[in-house]
């Protein structure tokens, strides 16, 4: 028989855990439900939860239909662990209730990220992290950050990293799927000639790259682009780590790409950086330019692996690699990762 520690430990051991997704209905819900079911997660029951418009009906899991229930502050009893992808202010209002009913969190939104008694979890990198949630939540990462530090890990491992100085190049799926629709509603009008007013961007996005992420803060960077470097700081536990970051819309259906320049406390050359790559799990090589082979957002869409490319020695900073890495934003840039950091549990 199991024995659970003391609650203040912060860790409970779970054997076919009760699991509920809150937001089932949305693209990262629907994505966690597939994960579940695709790494066979040993669930004892699942719930369902979504908005009362989406309360009744059904979805399959595992061959077997479940019906969706309405989110309610009640609906946690009996829960060990809860995924949430419904939304930074759904998060912050039935989050605490679900802690308090004694599931465990795991929280797709920005609303936790950064608190400091909530751990900030990549399961390839610092998995030790999840074991330790005092107020019964785990917080997952943004999702460029994710991808971003999938290829910068091994490479941090190896030879300290110091500096980052990042351009991502973000699909619409990003936005949900009313990016999606944008983009394929704009490409019809310009086929047909037709006029269109941007709704979801603040320019058109078909035929076009858009350079703002989020909103603008201040100091001119966007909240995305500070996610990279304060998440980053976070979760490889380096508080001096500097990062400057510039984030792009592209009219790209999904997955997220990534350049990046890394500058590092130890030399560092190509040979030695693919040396750092092999046998680390969730990343994948592919790099062999001669041939035209480099990752693109195809290659990783609905696949779990971040694949990183294109690395080669930056010519202006000593001790730096340039690199290009792409991964799925909706799988392993969220749904993945939280039921990864479930399965620690």
């Amino acid at each position: 028989m199991l024995r659970r520690p003391a609650r203040n430990a912060g860790f409970k051991i779970m054997n076919q855990p009760h699991v509920a997704i809150v937001g089932a209905t949305g693209a990262v819900g629907v994505e966690m439900l597939l994960c579940l079911e695709q790494r066979n997660f040993p669930l004892g029951k699942l719930k369902l939860l979504a908005s009362a418009r989406s309360a009744g009906k059904r979805m399959t899991f595992r061959g077997e239909e479940i019906t969706i229930e309405e989110l309610t502050h009640d609906s946690f009893k009996g829960v060990d662990i809860a995924l949430f992808s419904a939304g930074g202010d759904i998060s912050r209002e039935f989050g605490p209730s679900a802690a308090a009913a004694g599931a465990v969190v795991i929280d797709n939104s920005s609303a936790f990220r950064m608190d400091a008694d909530v751990p900030l979890v990549v399961p390839e990198i610092n998995p030790q992290a999840a074991k330790n949630h005092p107020r019964n939540i785990i917080a997952n990462p943004n999702c460029t950050t994710i991808i971003s530090l999938m290829a910068l890990s091994p490479l941090h491992e190896a030879f300290g990293l110091k500096s980052i100085v990042a351009s991502s190049y973000q699909a619409v799926s990003g936005s949900g799927a009313q990016g999606i629709i944008e983009l394929e509603e704009q490409v019809k009008a310009i086929t047909e000639g037709r006029p269109f007013a941007p709704k979801v961007y603040p320019r058109q996005i078909a035929f076009n790259v858009i350079p703002q992420v989020d909103a603008f803060t201040e100091n001119g960077y966007t909240k995305e682009e500070l996610k990279m470097l304060h998440e980053g700081r976070k979760i490889l536990g380096l508080p001096e780590l500097r990062v400057s970051c510039t984030c792009v819309r592209v009219p790209v259906y999904r997955s997220h790409s990534v350049s990046i320049t890394a500058l590092f406390e130890k030399p560092v050359d190509v040979a030695a950086a693919r040396a750092a790559f092999a046998g680390k799990s969730g990343i994948q090589v592919v790099d062999d330019p001669a041939n035209k082979v480099f990752p693109v957002p195809l290659d990783t869409t609905g696949k779990d692996d971040c694949l990183v490319g294109r690395i080669r020695k930056n010519i202006v900073f000593e001790n730096a690699l340039d690199l290009w890495v792409v991964g799925d934003q909706v799988r392993k840039g969220a749904a993945l990762n939280a039921v990864q950091i479930a399965e620690i549990l």
